[in-house]
């Protein structure tokens, strides 16, 4: 009952939504950016595919993308590159990450006792470290340092908030997280396996399940959080977002959530359905980062 109310409410909000026209900018030629300066296979696989707005501007609001995959691998396309060149579209430089996963082997074999492969913490390192080299290459990249942030989708999602959580290390200025994997503790809702991809052979970890499950770690200081949702979705529980939100309405933490009616899982940058009747969700996101991030009232003109 509560998700459907929270429905009535986004579309009735959608119809009054002031969005942000799209700018249509060209865009600089991709960069591949390595995120490690090292020897290391695993380390020297991560890497940025970075698409820039070629609009004659020196500073733009940047994203790093995390796309999902359950942590086990990524959705390089539909999440991830497509999703760079819609957001260089709207005047936003986006930075696809390749982060550590899992991998393929450790999803069919579900022991990790021939190859435990990467695990939690090596994709928090691979954002992190992301975000730090965005920001001090801002001039290069023709970024914002101060206005640099995260969007994941599914488990990308929880690794977005997973970073702007934690206690060590850079913090991005906002969040947006598309129908994201939040909880790894409350049974009724987990989503298995991005759990098992994350923690790997310490999925049964009590204490660790609790430190990862994100709704439980919110602080007031939290950035600014985009998050949305559909209720018929039926890879991730849209419980996971219920329950992000309302750790974050407690916390006080300036947030957006939108809950689509239908739309399922997986649709990165296509448009979500219902019917005849298409929710363009990039227009919310622009729409909220335009009015409670960017301090430029020009910026997206």
């Amino acid at each position: 009952m509560r998700s459907r109310f929270l429905s009535i409410l986004v579309l009735a909000g959608a119809l009054t939504v002031s969005v942000v026209p799209a700018v249509s900018a060209k865009s600089r030629p991709a960069l591949t950016i390595p995120v490690w300066n090292t020897t290391d296979r695993n380390k020297g696989k991560v890497v940025m595919t970075a698409v820039i707005p070629d609009d004659g501007k020196e500073s733009h609001t940047a994203v790093i993308i995390c796309p999902g995959g359950s942590y086990f691998w990524l959705d390089r396309q539909n999440e991830g590159l497509r999703m760079a060149e819609c957001l260089s579209e709207r005047g936003i430089a986006a930075f696809v990450l390749s982060y550590r996963t899992a991998g393929e082997f450790n999803f069919i074999f579900e022991s990790r006792a021939l190859y435990n492969g990467n695990a939690y913490p090596d994709m928090l390192d691979d954002v992190r470290q992301a975000l730090s080299i965005v920001r001090s290459r801002s001039d290069e990249f023709f970024v914002n340092a101060s206005a640099v942030g995260i969007m994941g989708f599914s488990a990308g999602g929880h690794l977005a908030m997973l970073c702007a959580e934690s206690d060590t290390g850079p913090k991005p200025d906002f969040v947006a997280l598309m129908y994201p994997v939040v909880t790894m503790s409350d049974e009724s809702c987990v989503h298995h396996r991005s759990r098992r991809g994350l923690m790997g052979i310490r999925r049964g970890d009590i204490c660790l399940k609790d430190s990862l499950s994100v709704e439980k770690h919110v602080k007031d200081d939290c950035c600014p959080v985009f998050l949305l949702c559909c209720e018929d979705d039926k890879v991730v529980n849209p419980k996971n977002s219920e329950l992000l939100d309302s750790a974050l309405t407690s916390k006080g933490v300036g947030h957006k959530f939108i809950y689509l009616p239908e739309g399922g899982h997986g649709f990165g940058c296509n448009a979500v359905g219902s019917g005849n009747n298409a929710f363009n969700w990039l227009d919310f996101f622009i729409d909220w980062l335009f009015h409670k991030i960017c301090s430029d009232s020009n910026y997206f003109e």
